[in-house]
């Protein structure tokens, strides 16, 4: 039996990475999406193979809409077929509202939201003519109850939010589910900017206690992937440690 295919964007690093790794260990063939993590980028597919897992590197940017369909039309050349995408790939850009810039602004909704627009667009043709297909989008959990200084970033993560509602719908009738992961607070890079005491806060109102870790909620992808999940549509899983803010 043939390996099923998940491509994954934002994966060189961070949740994105931990998810390829979950994927692999499970059986599936990785495609790994970078836009400037060259190195890392190889370096996990590198790591995958070692795990007995096909595995490719695909660079695109995914907010440039013809970037992100010659990396579909790549993965499908390489591995005829795609099971599920992970539109992972994201940014953050913190502080008051009034201090973000349009650049700023507008950079947060190309990448976060239209580039989970352009990523979906590219991979329906194959899952539709398929009539089975699995799509995961990423938000985070202040795309659910907002954020104080990060306005831009709620607001484009609750976009995603109502676009995997939306698009649950639209697409059950073709057989693809379309579910949405919106972690807590997550020890990667992203969040390693809030510095230590701010983190040490976010884990203290918590109750499990802690910071979540990117392979808790690389978890929570593959379930939603699965067999197992396939009765599952249209909702938002949250790996937030029961953090209610």
């Amino acid at each position: 039996m043939r390996e099923k295919t998940v491509l994954i964007t934002g994966a060189s690093r961070g949740i994105g990475a931990a998810a390829a790794r979950a994927f692999a260990r499970a059986g599936w063939a990785v495609a790994v999406n970078y836009c400037r993590s060259e190195g890392e980028a190889f370096a996990l597919v590198d790591e995958l193979r070692a795990l007995g897992a096909p595995a490719m590197a695909v660079r695109a940017d995914v907010s440039d809409p013809d970037q992100a369909a010659a990396m579909v039309d790549n993965v499908l050349e390489n591995f005829c077929q795609l099971d599920t995408l992970v539109c992972n790939a994201g940014i953050s850009v913190t502080g008051m509202l009034c201090d973000i810039t349009q650049e700023q602004w507008r950079r947060l909704f190309a990448v976060n939201v239209d580039g989970t627009f352009h990523c979906i667009r590219a991979a329906l043709p194959h899952m539709v003519h398929r009539k089975a297909g699995r799509i995961i989008t990423v938000s985070s959990m202040w795309g659910v109850t907002g954020g104080s200084c990060e306005v831009g970033y709620s607001a484009s993560k609750g976009a995603v939010i109502a676009m995997t509602k939306a698009l649950a719908k639209e697409l059950g009738p073709s057989g693809i589910t379309v579910n949405c992961v919106a972690p807590g607070v997550i020890d990667t890079e992203m969040n390693a900017a809030l510095g230590p005491q701010d983190l040490a806060a976010l884990a203290e109102e918590t109750p499990l206690g802690r910071i979540g870790r990117p392979e808790e909620v690389a978890a929570a992808m593959v379930f939603l992937a699965s067999e197992g999940a396939g009765f599952i549509t249209g909702q938002v899983l949250q790996p937030n440690g029961g953090i209610l803010i």
